[in-house]
């Protein structure tokens, strides 16, 4: 199954849990599933709001539907395995149940679907701490994969101005020449921890075609493909504004590869409000549907609940999804309207699920009318 209980609550209700699980199989599924953002929306910097833990009780059964309600966390960021996510997750939320890895999606687990592309190819992949995120891109199949820390330890002399340290000496892959390694594609996994670094270095690469250190090449040259998994300019985090995210580096190094050569360079986008990671959602809420229930409704309804306009609510209304902003993290609602107009507004994650679970309940009822 999809959720598990802890051992302290399988304890103490064993039996009418497993009845619940029984008699799921044997009804028909509910027509509703959600996709929930999580910094600003389930937490708050290393917080969790008080929302989260009855919303989740709300979706296992306690709700209008009686029967429990698929859902995903669905989130921009990323940097650590979806297993290691989930279980960090679970153990804050404190919510009675196990969240399983299949419903993390971060925005790097859509390159999943790009591993055939570039299994035995030379990929370098930017942003989080030391090689954690080596370690995913490997955990996805990937099996040649580089880190800007590893250029530092090859040659210091890529960006002087950063004395590797010893933890991070310790994290680099020793040994690699990469004049005579060739980059096939760079992936910005999670946002990068020393910007002047990584842009360094991801100029180098484009603009040696792959070999760093190696002369420019002409712009006509075959393009090293370049990712970015994650749009957000900003998010919510402790601070009382938001910090700038992996948007932002964005912006940064497309400003300076244009004053370096005049041009921007073109890339791919994922995350959130891309239509490939929301299809990526669609397809992990349909897989859950299947093992609970057998099947997904034709006509379900699909509800993401967000606090980013530009990123949550764009790309559920671009989806065709329900979209529900709450009013806990990045968008501030004495600031004026929304950039983009959500289906309906909450002040928290748990009023935006009481309130779609009663006007579909509602809804179905009268259908069966």
């Amino acid at each position: 199954m999809l959720l598990t209980t802890t051992t302290r609550l399988a304890r103490r209700v064993p039996l009418r849990l497993e009845a619940r699980r029984w008699l799921q199989t044997k009804l028909s599924p509910p027509p509703v599933a959600f996709a929930f953002d999580i910094d600003g929306v389930l937490v708050r910097g290393s917080k969790t709001l008080p929302c989260t833990a009855p919303m989740f009780k709300h979706l296992l059964g306690d709700n209008p539907f009686r029967r429990q309600i698929p859902f995903i966390l669905l989130t921009n960021g990323g940097g650590v395995s979806e297993k290691a996510r989930a279980e960090a997750l679970s153990h804050a939320f404190q919510a009675g149940f196990e969240l399983k890895p299949e419903q993390v999606v971060q925005a790097h687990t859509v390159l999943k679907k790009d591993v055939d592309r570039y299994r035995d190819k030379n990929v370098l992949v930017l942003g989080g701490k030391g090689d954690e995120v080596r370690r995913v891109a490997e955990s996805y199949g990937y099996r040649n994969v580089f880190t800007t820390l590893d250029v530092l330890a090859w040659d210091s002399g890529v960006w002087s101005l950063h004395q590797i340290t010893d933890a991070e000496e310790a994290s680099a892959k020793k040994g690699v020449n990469f004049t005579e390694t060739p980059i096939d594609a760079v992936f910005i996994f999670h946002d990068p921890r020393n910007w002047a670094l990584d842009i360094q270095i991801l100029c180098d690469v484009i603009q040696s075609g792959g070999r760093i250190g190696a002369p420019y090449v002409d712009q006509g040259h075959k393009p090293v493909e370049l990712v970015f998994c994650n749009p957000d300019l900003i998010w919510k985090a402790d601070f009382p504004q938001p910090r700038l995210g992996q948007g932002a580096f964005k912006d940064a190094f497309q400003a300076v590869y244009k004053s370096l050569t005049g041009q921007h360079y073109p890339y791919v986008q994922y995350g959130k409000p891309t239509k490939p990671t929301y299809d990526f959602a669609r397809e992990a809420l349909a897989q859950q549907f299947k093992e609970i229930y057998g099947s997904m409704p034709e006509e379900t309804l699909f509800c993401m609940v967000g606090d980013n306009p530009e990123s949550d609510i764009a790309g559920a209304n671009n989806a065709g999804w329900n979209s529900t902003l709450v009013h806990t993290g990045v968008y501030d609602p004495t600031k004026g309207s929304p950039a983009h107009t959500p289906t309906q507004q909450a002040e928290d994650v748990f009023s935006a699920v009481k309130q779609v679970l009663i006007e579909e309940f509602e809804r179905s009822k009268g259908q069966q009318h």
